[in-house]
């Protein structure tokens, strides 16, 4: 389903999932992509760009229920409605930093997400490469694409060497590291008027 798009992801939803990450290094973390469809006429694949992220939740042993993720994209699509954005997609980092799969339960958020938006995109952040990237040894993006193909299961896009993943901007990397090495992370984590909804 997504192999003729790509995915664009832009610096504030990139910077604050990565974030959300490294404020909870012992837990899988997780939240909401929300973006809109851009048209394909000024080129020939459609793409998806990722304006913003919302974090959900971070804990060690489980993540939400499906009540309380149902409640969680409706509030979020309420509130993105008036800026014309929608839920696009989801973003899962595992508990473990050696731990580079796609675990079951981002599939299952991933297809429900899916049910409303066929292009959905499940980012997982390669845990790896966030401390590398906050190192700022890496350019390259620290997670890894999730799209659903044809026979409805979830595959890492780019596998064949094909980029459907891009930063918007190219300093996004070298932006978080300095938030790490300034510790402005740690203000815009704590501080209630950074939360996602504003």
């Amino acid at each position: 389903m997504g192999a003729e798009c790509k995915y664009e992801v832009a610096q504030v939803a990139y910077v604050k999932l990565a974030l959300h990450a490294l404020k909870h290094p012992a837990a899988a973390v997780n939240g909401l992509l929300v973006g809109r469809l851009l048209d394909g006429a000024a080129s020939p694949a459609a793409v998806v760009s990722v304006a913003d992220a919302v974090p959900l939740s971070h804990h060690p042993h489980h993540l939400p229920l499906l009540p309380t993720l149902e409640l969680a994209l409706t509030l979020v699509e309420d509130h993105f409605a008036a800026q014309g954005l929608a839920v696009v997609g989801y973003y899962h980092a595992n508990a473990r930093r050696d731990d580079a799969d796609l675990p079951p339960v981002a599939k299952r958020v991933g297809d429900h997400v899916f049910r409303n938006f066929p292009r959905a995109a499940v980012l997982l952040l390669d845990n790896k490469k966030l401390e590398e990237a906050v190192k700022g040894k890496s350019r390259e993006p620290v997670v890894q694409l999730y799209t659903r193909d044809s026979s409805k299961s979830w595959r890492q896009a780019g596998s064949d060497g094909s980029s459907q993943l891009t930063l918007k901007e190219p300093s996004t990397n070298m932006v978080l590291a300095d938030h790490v090495t300034t510790k402005k992370w740690q203000q815009r984590l704590v501080e209630p008027r950074a939360t996602c909804l504003k």
